[in-house]
């Protein structure tokens, strides 16, 4: 837990810095980010293994104090870069740090939460995907993504030969739809009323947000906040399409075959893994989606990525280098 809890708050102090103090703080929290991480993993041969499941009470505290601290560090960077005397660049270095923090760091813990029993932690995490815009996530990856993974049927599946770019618009609208569809089935067949339907929470609490935005920063604060909300966003979406890129699940007598290690993407590197609570070892997360973050492995067998998911992330930008390095890879692991 030492690691976990150090690559992961370390940011959120460098963030604070960087918000308030400017200067070198804001090319720390950049350097952490992304040089270092990246060399951490390919310099440093580290493996991590899973803790016991004694452990998890201590993985779960961690977790909170995530969530809870999300939400103070984003109205301060909006603050910041609404209200402060600090220039473009370092406004614009600032923007990429805070996203790089909220799309890896505090998307993965959100993603975390929602998976734990208790009410306290799930909502806590649906409340971190709503304040970034994204909470209809909450929903759409539970009921729609864990049951339709690797399968036509699932939004957030990428299909080999597909851009992220194309995938991130039918992604996003996709599971907008499909959440939507089976949160409204589940208050029918329950009889809730409509308004405890989970997308007027989700859309309600959006709208909340960007008022508090406009708040701290007047109209500059509120249109700041959106773009740190897509930014952050844009890389949950990177994370989908990386980690299930061209994985598609067999029919065998017209149904799917059952999610297995085969499925998903996964990145051993040691370092970012911790940054991002394990996410790259996504394939144990698929088959057991209730295992806490801190007990995940990577199973034999399953499909490795060349370089570290941020990396890989970054290539993804670029469709014709992407489909040049994953569609020979894709297309082996469908062969098996």
């Amino acid at each position: 837990m030492r690691l976990f809890t150090l690559a992961t708050l370390i940011p959120v102090a460098l963030i604070c810095a960087a918000a308030i103090l400017g200067g070198i703080w804001i090319l720390a929290s950049l350097i952490y980010l992304t040089a270092l991480a990246a060399c951490l993993d390919e310099v440093v041969h580290h493996v991590t293994p899973p803790t016991k499941d004694s452990e998890f009470p201590a993985a779960m505290v961690l977790s909170v104090t995530l969530g809870v601290v999300h939400f103070g560090l984003l109205a301060l960077v909006v603050s910041a870069l609404s209200n402060g005397n600090t220039d473009l660049p370092a406004k614009i270095g600032l923007f990429i740090a805070a996203g790089f923090f909220f799309g890896q760091i505090s998307n993965s813990n959100a993603h975390e939460l929602i998976h734990r029993g208790g009410r306290g932690p799930h909502r806590l995490g649906k409340w971190v995907y709503i304040s970034l815009l994204f909470g209809h996530h909450t929903s759409a990856h539970v009921l729609v993504h864990h049951r339709h993974v690797a399968t036509p049927l699932d939004p957030s599946t990428s299909r080999r030969g597909e851009s992220y770019y194309k995938f991130a618009v039918r992604a996003w609208r996709g599971s907008f739809r499909k959440g939507l569809a089976a949160e409204t089935e589940r208050q029918q067949r329950t009889g809730a009323p409509v308004y405890r339907h989970p997308y007027v929470t989700y859309i309600g609490g959006a709208v909340g947000f960007v008022v508090l935005a406009w708040l701290i920063g007047g109209p500059v604060g509120a249109a700041v906040y959106v773009a740190l909300a897509t930014f952050s966003t844009s890389q949950l979406l990177l994370s989908d399409y990386v980690q299930h890129y061209g994985l598609m699940r067999s029919q065998v007598d017209g149904k799917y075959e059952p999610v297995n290690a085969r499925h998903s993407w996964n990145s051993p590197h040691w370092f970012s893994s911790a940054v991002m609570l394990n996410a790259p070892r996504h394939s144990d997360h698929h088959t057991h989606p209730s295992r806490p973050y801190d007990t995940l492995i990577i199973p034999d067998g399953s499909p490795m990525l060349p370089q570290s998911l941020p990396v890989m992330a970054c290539l993804a930008l670029a469709p014709r280098r992407w489909r040049k390095v994953m569609d020979p890879l894709a297309a082996q692991c469908s062969a098996r």
